[in-house]
């Protein structure tokens, strides 16, 4: 189940010289996790949470969702950010990115209040028409915008098709648990509530009901989830051995090639059910990270498609970047290449061999190719995509952003540049309170 690391494609680029100098410095900031001394650490909740979760609410959260299984065809989750990519991630990478158009016993999942397009929104409103609804409602507050407006068009949806009364019921509030605007009107409506823990960060919370109720919903073994995380705090938490700990030792890698001028960090898989992993991975960098005028610029590709669109730049463009590659070591499926009498396409050479096996050189030749090319690759390989090794990869992933984000010397768990889109479009849309910023910003697009 662990993470290993290989740095067959990384140490030509970084002298093992270079990470015994970096290594003090990863230990002083794997320290500041371990005793809760660095900046955020009122953040560090994530740290302990495998371990440390409200077993009553867990229980409840797997009971609800075999009762949404019972009442509902569609599960809609309203959030943003850490209150909707997790989760998401999570169904794709163990289930398919494929998930609500295969045959299977629970709901179908869709995702939204991600954006503000009309055109999404009706997309999935005309999805849900003649369906039976449950809605997952995430927010802290339930003041921001983009999921505030989705729950209030499906809450108004849920009353107009079922009255207000069986509405309730079908409306679960994954929220603060004792302040706020969502768990003031969950209480009045009587909605079904779930706890975003206080001393969690919205981009850490997968393992929270955040994620897990959804999850549960779309079958998947939370407890086994749950025990990955677990087995990886044992793992990784407590092993201060940067030589030995693969999260330390990644950690120190993307430092020493920040330092080097590598300023790009791009996340590879070859498994298209991975790509929303991708997209959870990017918030968790970025904003923990991308502040003070620093942090590594975090991006991803799913190989080998990209390698046709942006393959050409990675290899000879720009010697800015270096790429984690994200190995899955054993497929979830058997697909054999068939022989082709006529062998029109020339591929008879691969006939009989498994496309599993045809991916994995295709891994290689390209790690060669980008060594080639001058960009460095830090290979990180998990077993499976099994709900263990997705509960393994989060804790590894997040134990290492706040490693990282104390070795670069900014506080890994605030995101204050969030806020400043936020403020701007509240003015421009006119909410009271921000007229006189309003008025500086018309008169900056005249």
């Amino acid at each position: 189940m662990a993470v290993k690391i290989s740095e067959k494609f990384v140490s030509g680029f970084v002298p093992a010289s270079e990470i015994g100098k970096i290594t003090p410095e990863i230990e002083a900031a794997h320290q500041k996790v371990l005793d809760k001394s660095g900046e955020g650490a009122d953040f560090l909740g994530w740290r302990d949470l495998p371990v440390d979760y409200d077993r009553n609410e867990f229980e409840r959260i797997i009971a609800t969702a075999e009762r949404i299984k019972k009442s509902c065809d569609v599960f809609v989750v309203i959030g943003i950010g850490g209150s909707y990519l997790g989760a998401r991630a999570a169904l794709e990478f163990i289930k398919s990115p494929s998930y609500n158009s295969l045959k299977k016993d629970t709901p179908d999942v869709y995702f939204t209040g991600n954006s503000i397009s009309s055109s999404a929104l009706a997309d999935l409103l005309a999805i849900c028409e003649g369906r039976d609804v449950c809605v997952n409602v995430v927010s802290k507050s339930g003041t921001t915008t983009e999921p505030a407006v989705a729950f209030r068009i499906f809450r108004d949806l849920l009353v107009e098709k079922y009255g207000k009364e069986e509405a309730a019921k079908r409306i679960f509030a994954t929220t603060d648990k004792a302040r706020g605007a969502l768990k003031g009107l969950s209480d009045r409506m009587g909605y079904e509530t779930f706890v975003i823990p206080d001393d969690i960060g919205g981009r850490y919370s997968v393992l929270t009901a955040v994620g897990l109720l959804p999850l549960a919903v779309a079958g998947i073994d939370v407890r086994a989830m749950m025990k990955g995380a677990e087995t990886a705090r044992e793992e990784l938490l407590f092993n201060r051995d940067v030589a030995t700990n693969a999260c330390l030792r990644y950690a120190a890698y993307r430092n020493a090639l920040y330092r080097d001028g590598k300023v790009t960090e791009i996340l590879v898989s070859y498994e298209p059910a991975a790509q929303m992993f991708c997209e959870w991975w990017k918030q968790l960098y970025g904003e923990s990270e991308g502040k003070d005028g620093r942090g590594l610029l975090p991006d991803s590709v799913i190989f080998s498609t990209d390698l046709h669109s942006l393959g050409q730049y990675i290899q000879e463009g720009l010697r800015n970047i270096f790429e984690t590659v994200l190995k899955i070591n054993r497929s979830s499926d058997t697909v054999v290449i068939p022989n082709d009498p006529e062998n029109v396409d020339g591929l008879n050479f691969l006939a009989g061999r498994e496309l599993s096996w045809v991916n994995d050189n295709a891994m290689t030749a390209t790690l060669f190719a980008h060594n080639d090319g001058g960009v460095p690759n830090v290979v990180l390989e998990v077993e499976d995509r099994s709900e263990a090794s997705f509960g393994y990869l989060v804790y590894f992933f997040e134990l290492a952003c706040a490693v990282s984000g104390y070795t670069l010397g900014v506080n890994p768990f605030n995101q204050p540049g969030v806020e400043a889109y936020k403020k701007n479009m509240f003015a421009l849309l006119g909410k009271p309170g921000y007229e006189d910023m309003r008025e500086k910003l018309e008169a900056r697009m005249k």
